[in-house]
């Protein structure tokens, strides 16, 4: 499982995920995890039709295929639950 985070330095709740995600990150060493900045990456962006609403986190499977997409504030109980679900994709 891989997560692509999309944000910008002028979102207020990809402010507040940033370290929510640190921990997160911190506490499971082997999530493949990337971010892009909504400014600084518009190749990617559009490719993933990511839109105004910061931040989206997309989270694929092995092959590359997206299962989930979340946008917005997230909490890292729930983010943690996710994650446990689909360790294995």
């Amino acid at each position: 499982m891989r997560v692509l985070k999309f944000g910008a330095i002028w979102c207020p709740s990809c402010l507040i995920m940033r370290p929510r995600w640190q921990e997160i990150e911190k506490e499971n060493p082997w999530l493949k995890n990337e971010y892009f900045d909504f400014d600084e990456n518009k190749d990617i962006v559009e490719k993933y039709q990511i839109g105004e609403s910061l931040p989206v986190f997309i989270f694929l499977d092995k092959d590359e295929n997206e299962f989930l997409r979340l946008k917005g504030e997230v909490s890292k109980g729930e983010l943690l639950k996710i994650i446990e679900e689909n360790k294995d994709k």
